[in-house]
């Protein structure tokens, strides 16, 4: 194996901190050019698509700060440091995030990117701050880490990158299945689309619950109801009828195994899965064990700070489930588990709860206002045919997701090992 120098993080490129435009002027943001916080970086995919952009303006306001394609973003702060991604195109982040934009003459992005994924513990032992760690520019620079030569760092990222490639094409393909989930409920609960459903009576242009007007083809026949046109023989039902509820444990999270897993709201706000792998573990009694333990079907929605999102339990794992977030477990046949949970994750739910939610610096919302909202009740063989069809979709799902996590461990134990010589390189390349 080659010789290893060490050198800072700062001798691999210029470092950024990023910045957050003023609020107070919404013409910089638009969507134009990426704008990253800590929030959009999940931790295993290499490029990531934000929740908002800056605009042509925005991009002038702070051009100092732009990066470019292929700088390596870190998050410096709170319980994700140490998360890593790259940009994909000219990108902006906030200031909670450092960047290097890599000496492409020296050094391989791509290796550095896979170097800083490796430098999680090493990251928070570095921060500072009591309630929130945050790691600042100055001591970001300064860390040290170990680097062969640039021939050597660009056999390892094409080795460490084929590995990428098959992440991504799996996370690709969970996108294609939530989407055909999702699609699924609203084309049947929503645009009363469903099998067996007969042409709707419902005058042309006339509202229908969705907020869509006309394009009435193919949809069941229609009477009034309090939430509008629904088929005949569905029901307005109130949600609280159907479910129990249950808030969370309060207890400080451990990354040792200490205990069961304990899922946050933080493990649910981003995706309609859950990584298991990023769970954490919290100590527990026998007893608040057994209370708050999670099965499978289980559906848990964030009652604070992000009140309304939906994740749902869909592999064995011994876990529990925090304070921020209440559990909602169906007690009527009628309301099977992916029928709540995709009726919980509509638009239309998180609108009510949004709007329903109180307090001004802090939302938050109770158990009591959670299952407050009304919905249609469908046909029970209709929810058991839902049910069914959707099992299949994310089981399909569940499998990409542990071949991802299983890929994602082998290639962060890859490069350890290719850098201390275990796993030997075998081309001239490597060997120059």
């Amino acid at each position: 194996m080659a010789e290893l120098r060490t050198v800072r993080i700062g001798d691999l490129g210029r470092v950024v901190t990023g910045k957050t435009p003023p609020i107070s002027q919404p013409e910089l943001f638009g969507e134009l050019h990426p704008f990253l916080t800590p929030t959009d970086i999940d931790g295993f995919a290499r490029y990531i698509e934000p929740g908002r952009f800056l605009s042509s303006e925005g991009r002038d306001y702070q051009h100092r700060l732009m990066l470019p394609e292929r700088a390596v973003c870190v998050v410096c702060i709170g319980a994700t440091i140490g998360k890593v991604c790259m940009t994909g195109r000219p990108s902006f982040t906030n200031q909670q995030i450092n960047s290097v934009v890599v000496n492409e003459n020296e050094h391989d992005p791509f290796f550095v990117y896979h170097l800083m994924t490796t430098l999680r513990d090493e990251l928070k032992s570095n921060a500072g701050g009591a309630a929130t760690p945050i790691i600042n520019k100055t001591a970001f620079s300064e860390i040290e880490v170990s680097v062969p030569p640039l021939p050597v760092q660009r056999r390892i990222a094409g080795i460490l990158s084929a590995y990428d490639e098959l992440i991504e094409n799996s996370q690709r393909r969970i996108k294609i299945l939530e989407t055909m989930a999702r699609a699924l409920y609203r084309e049947w609960f929503i645009h009363f689309r469903y099998p067996g459903s007969e042409p709707s009576t419902r005058p042309a242009g006339h509202p229908s619950p969705s907020g869509r007007r006309g394009g009435n083809e193919g949809r069941a026949k229609l009477v009034a109801s309090p939430l509008g046109d629904i088929p005949h023989g569905w029901e307005v039902r109130k949600l609280a009828d159907f479910v129990t509820t249950k808030y969370g444990y309060t207890e400080s999270t451990n990354v040792e195994p200490v205990g069961p897993k304990y899922l946050r709201g933080m493990d649910i706000n981003k995706t309609s899965f859950i990584d298991w792998s990023e769970v954490p573990y919290c100590p527990i009694s026998p007893e608040d064990h057994e209370a708050y333990r999670l099965r499978v079907g289980d559906v848990l929605v964030i009652r604070m700070a992000d009140p309304g999102k939906v994740g749902i339990v869909e592999q064995e794992v011994d876990a529990v489930f925090a304070s921020y977030l209440i559990r909602v477990a169906p007690k009527d046949s009628r309301l099977s588990p992916y029928f709540l949970f995709y009726l919980m994750e509509s638009a239309e739910y998180y609108a009510f709860i949004t709007g329903a939610s109180t307090g001004t610096t802090r939302k938050s919302a109770s158990a009591g206002v959670i299952a407050e909202y009304q919905f249609v009740l469908p046909p029970q063989k209709l929810v058991e045919e839902f049910e069914r069809r959707v099992s299949e979709i994310r089981s399909l799902l569940t499998t990409l997701l542990k071949k991802t996590v299983n890929l994602r461990r082998t290639r962060d134990l890859l490069l350890p090992r290719l850098l201390s010589g275990q796993v030997k390189l075998k081309t001239e390349e490597a060997r120059a």
